[in-house]
């Protein structure tokens, strides 16, 4: 098991290296270099240009700059260019923000997509099986934004209150119990939009697992013995049912920043992915460089984590 990990963990090293270069080398050959003057800003004179480049080392070779780049962004040192502030300090303001929009949305997708899709496989061809389906298939084909829109429309003429950022405007002054209150209620509805998608998805996941488990001899012979329903299908067949879903796992954790954007966007939800999403529409590349290298790692660390999780769900992978 020691060798594996070890194994594993350096391959995503190689390949944390590599994405890297490949990062730098894309964002480096998109249209409009900030070697070139802005037509955009007329104040923006030949001698600022000189004294830009020279300020953020893009006067020098390529790989100079990948060198610089990335020495700067370990050390703390990586500025972003549109208002010379530190990237890494930028990024800690928002990561709370993602973090908890993040986790309260995964919590709600994960808890509810095992139960629906495991009584969906249980239930087969009744109603609520149908139900689940038509649903799931309208909440996939739908877009997010168009949800996110009805919703902010619904609560705002239900029950005429704001939604829109992380807190009501005005509330710095209130006492703590009204200020969380506000909080969470402002978090609840772009957590409930960032799992909406993610449930319709993984339940039919579940339910097609399901279906091909339950048909297994073994679980013919866990009825056999007199074992309940809910041992049969719980502990017998949902363990087995596991394995896609330890893959899935793993994938969940650049949703950190990816999944985020259009629903940070929305509700002017101050952000990683909206940090990003104002990042490109500004060039500043090294915000987008930094996201994109998180993102990578977050794949990595995922990956890695579903590599040791295997293992624990299928014992054979140890041998």
């Amino acid at each position: 098991m020691l060798s594996f990990t070890i194994r594993s963990l350096i391959q995503k090293l190689v390949t944390l290296f590599f994405i890297s270069i490949i990062s730098f080398l894309v964002v480096y050959l998109a249209p409009g270099k900030p070697s070139q003057i802005d037509p955009l800003n007329p104040k923006f004179t030949p001698e600022d240009l000189v004294r830009f480049q020279k300020e953020f080392n893009l006067d020098k070779p390529l790989h100079v700059q990948y060198y610089l780049y990335y020495k700067n962004l370990f050390t703390g040192h990586l500025k972003s260019w549109k208002d010379n502030q530190p990237v890494m300090g930028k990024i800690q303001e928002r990561f709370l923000n993602s973090l908890w929009l993040f986790v309260v949305g995964t919590v709600i997708t994960w808890c509810l997509s095992f139960p629906v899709g495991i009584s969906a496989a249980i239930r087969r061809g009744a109603l609520f099986d149908r139900s689940t389906t038509f649903l799931s298939y309208v909440l996939i084909s739908v877009p997010g934004f168009f949800f996110a829109y009805i919703l902010i429309i619904f609560v705002v003429n239900t029950f005429h209150v704001p939604v829109i950022a992380m807190q009501t405007f005005g509330m710095t002054q209130a006492d703590n119990i009204y200020r969380i209150m506000d909080r969470i209620w402002h978090l609840v509805l772009p957590s409930i939009l960032g799992a909406l998608g993610g449930i319709a998805l993984l339940s039919r996941y579940v339910r097609a697992q399901m279906l091909e488990v339950i048909h297994q001899d073994y679980i013919r012979t866990a009825r056999a013995k007199g074992l309940s329903e809910d041992v049969v299908y719980y502990k017998h067949g949902f363990r087995n049912a596991l394995l896609p879903f330890v893959t899935m796992f793993g994938l969940i954790l650049p949703g950190l920043i990816g999944g985020s954007v259009i629903t940070e966007s929305i509700f002017a939800w101050p952000g990683m992915g909206r940090m990003g999403y104002e990042a490109i529409l500004a060039r500043d590349y090294p915000i987008i460089l930094t996201l994109n290298f998180i993102v990578a790692v977050l794949v990595l660390i995922g990956t890695f984590i579903s590599d040791l999780l295997y293992m624990v769900v299928d014992p054979r992978i140890r041998l």
